[in-house]
């Protein structure tokens, strides 16, 4: 068995990875290219990162997107990780997607989730799975 951390990556990593030249970036890229890590997404992941490249053919952002999917073990939705993500939005005023997300990133019993989320906002209050944001780190 693997000793790779299995992370969870946040839709707002990826798209700074591509997008962004300022120290985010640098970090969100660190973690996409830690052979150590195991890269986990989940349905919903993409289907909030690849509509818009694709609408507005940016074929660039949407190929480096495509393989950074290519690459991670994906999650596909069910009833539980829905049912589980409505409970987290009540238990900590979660919006919708990050509600999503950190049920997927627990059913796939991932060692932590990496976000952008700044660490006062309610998925880095979450207590049942280690949330840890970019902006705090370094």
């Amino acid at each position: 068995m693997s000793s790779a951390r299995r992370v969870y990556l946040d839709t707002g990593v990826l798209i700074s990875a591509f997008r962004g030249e300022d120290e985010l970036a640098n970090r969100a890229l660190e973690v996409l290219d830690d052979p150590d890590v195991c890269l986990v997404l989940s349905e919903y992941v993409r289907l909030e990162v690849l509509p818009k490249p694709i609408f507005h053919k940016n074929l660039s952002e949407e190929r480096f997107l495509q393989e950074v999917i290519g690459v991670s073990e994906c999650i596909e939705s069910t009833r539980e990780i829905r049912d589980q993500a409505f409970t987290l939005a009540c238990t900590y005023y979660l919006n919708t997607i990050d509600a999503l997300h950190v049920s997927a990133a627990i059913a796939a019993k991932v060692d932590e989730i990496i976000t952008l989320e700044n660490s006062t906002k309610p998925m880095c209050n979450v207590r049942e799975i280690v949330v840890r944001s970019l902006r705090d780190a370094g």
